[in-house]
């Protein structure tokens, strides 16, 4: 097997730690010290976060979404495949290098997504986009660390607690959909969905496209 070898290596801004990206022969991966939050084998689950929101935004000719995390763009690819000419995708990404990474070592994974013209790239905190806005996406989507049970960073974890999710439902427009994904399922983390106001699905989904590999959650969360 081919060795795997260290590419990058990326500061996160105001929360520590560091990311890495690592490659193996056409295999790419970026790490949080140990855990993986990303493999470009594995992009099935993150393609589904984007296609099962814009399946329930046909209704909308005009769709802004928020997307948390870019990871290595296959969720932000999904949703341009599906939504239609007049929507409008906000990528909120708090590691300066992960852009600079997906415009060049792992260029040919992008798909020319970040140079669609309904695309505007922010190189920030999505929590903070989140807190500022007041009814203004469709759809947040959220794919940032590992999900509510699954956090490398501490302070991740406003993203999914209550005040977190309050926030979220004060920026979606009426109806509008917070979608979660996570590596893993978290019974507490429905509650909280449910008691902050919204009605909750949950989709268990393969983290490969081919339908193989772990399963991971997805949380369909409407604004009520």
């Amino acid at each position: 097997m081919l060795p795997w070898t260290h590419l990058d290596s990326a500061a996160v801004p105001d929360q520590g730690g560091e990311l890495r990206l690592m490659r193996r022969g056409e295999e790419y991966s970026i790490m949080a010290g140990p855990t993986e939050l990303m493999n470009s084998r594995l992009s099935g689950s993150e393609e589904a976060l984007a296609t099962l929101v814009s399946d329930r935004l046909q209704d909308r000719p005009a769709p802004r979404i928020l997307i948390g995390g870019y990871g290595m763009g296959f969720t932000l690819r999904a949703a341009l495949a599906s939504l239609g000419p007049k929507a409008q995708v906000v990528v909120a990404e708090l590691v300066p290098a992960v852009i600079a990474w997906a415009r060049g070592p792992m260029a040919h994974l992008t798909g020319g997504g970040l140079d669609d013209p309904r695309v505007t790239v922010v190189e920030g905190d999505v929590g903070t986009l989140i807190a500022e806005a007041l009814g203004a996406y469709d759809a947040i989507l959220l794919d940032v660390d590992n999900g509510p049970e699954g956090l490398s960073r501490a302070a991740n974890d406003r993203l999914y607690d209550r005040a977190g999710l309050d926030a979220a439902r004060r920026a979606l427009r009426p109806g509008g959909i917070l979608a979660v994904w996570s590596s893993s399922p978290s019974a507490p983390f429905n509650q909280r969905l449910r008691k902050a106001g919204y009605a909750v699905e949950e989709r268990r989904v393969r983290a490969s496209r081919a339908g193989r590999g772990a399963r991971h959650m997805i949380w369909l969360a409407t604004s009520v």
